[in-house]
């Protein structure tokens, strides 16, 4: 092959091209004419003009030879080969890792990584919300099993080494070509990419490594979670592989209604009851909190929907020591049966009381019952 091909064309790049355009380059145009790849005709001769190519740009000291005077070292391409070598990492290995697979994904499946995370369920009362509580809770995990250590073998054996792949947990097969060899590169059928195969089988884990356990832990709740709130315990969710650390627990709370409370973000709110006396007179109310019993001075000529607030009775905010407050939102019972005497009453009341519009614009308190 000629020795004053222009490479740079070749490879469709400028004369101050990096490195890593010139790899990047050399990877597109090798996969697009590579004859496994691309059938046309002429398509051979291309795929060795851009090897060459490559070859002369991703080495600094043939990259300056060419750039000073053109051509190859060597002046006919010594030291080039002419031809192709057998290519597994570097050049054309990177191509075919591409096309086949190759180490790389049993590398990856071989090194530690981290065990998966696990998620437990608590329900909790209202009450357990509003002031923490300790709880024992039971998770289901999987462990390194509790004979074989993990291993997979039973006790006082090892795992032998695969004889397929030598222990390597990788097949290698060399293919030889019009355009070379190259090594492709498989993960061991025999042993799944282990390189250790299990002859005697731990009796408790068949031979896996792991066993599904039970597990309690003793979990202090804060006070103030709720429905959206979620704890995270640390390494205590399933074993991690090939030496990785273990998962992390993930708690999720359920909480159950109260009787006559509701959550509003960090409020507590409850509805209070009064008849149309105590809310045209005013009056002295003893009302429920978390806490205990609270003294409330509903003032006389309350209306519906009135809110009284007391403050710090909510819950305790997460992470901080600041609480919300209680929010007491006043309901108006009208009377729907009067004996006589109640009837005889609020007439002489109703006679004695300005005449009230019979129509008025709604407000924001009217229109929620309508929304």
């Amino acid at each position: 092959m000629a020795t004053t091909n222009d490479y740079y064309g070749i490879l469709g790049l400028p004369r101050n091209a990096t490195d890593e355009q010139v790899k990047k380059a050399f990877r597109k145009l090798a996969m697009e004419y590579h004859p496994d790849r691309n059938g046309t005709a002429g398509a051979g001769d291309r795929f060795k003009e851009i090897n060459e190519a490559y070859e002369v740009l991703s080495d600094p000291q043939k990259r300056a030879y060419y750039d000073r005077y053109g051509s190859k070292p060597g002046n006919g391409g010594e030291n080039m080969g002419g031809g192709f070598e057998t290519f597994e990492f570097g050049g054309l290995g990177d191509i075919f890792e591409a096309f086949f697979g190759g180490a790389a994904s049993t590398a990856q499946k071989r090194s530690p990584h981290k065990g998966s995370d696990i998620v437990a369920k608590v329900t909790l009362s209202f009450e357990e919300c509003y002031s923490g509580i300790t709880r024992e809770i039971e998770a289901t995990r999987i462990e390194l099993c509790s004979v074989c250590k993990g291993i997979g073998s039973r006790p006082g054996t090892n795992p032998d080494k695969c004889p397929e792949c030598n222990g390597s947990g990788q097949l290698r097969r060399t293919q030889q070509s019009i355009f070379g060899r190259f090594v492709q590169t498989s993960t061991c059928s025999v042993c799944n990419g282990q390189g250790t195969i299990i002859t005697t089988p731990c009796t408790h884990c068949k031979g896996q490594g792991r066993e599904r356990v039970k597990r309690k832990l003793t979990v202090k709740i804060p006070p103030g979670v709720d429905s959206e709130s979620q704890m995270r315990m640390q390494h205590e969710g399933e074993a991690g592989h090939y030496g990785g650390s273990p998962g992390d627990l993930y708690i999720r709370f359920e909480i159950k209604p109260h009787k006559f409370f509701v959550r509003r973000y960090s409020d507590i709110v409850m509805v209070l009851q009064l008849n149309v006396a105590q809310a045209a007179l005013g009056a002295t109310i003893e009302v429920p909190t978390m806490d205990g019993k609270h003294t409330l001075k509903v003032p006389a000529g309350t209306q519906h929907g009135k809110v009284f607030h007391i403050k710090d009775k909510g819950f305790q905010k997460i992470n901080s020591k600041a609480r919300g407050d209680q929010l007491i939102v006043v309901k108006i019972l009208t009377p729907d049966r009067l004996d006589q005497r109640q009837r005889q009453l609020l007439e002489e009341l109703a006679n004695t009381l300005p005449k009230v519009e019979e129509y008025a614009h709604p407000d924001d308190d009217l229109l929620q019952y309508v929304s």
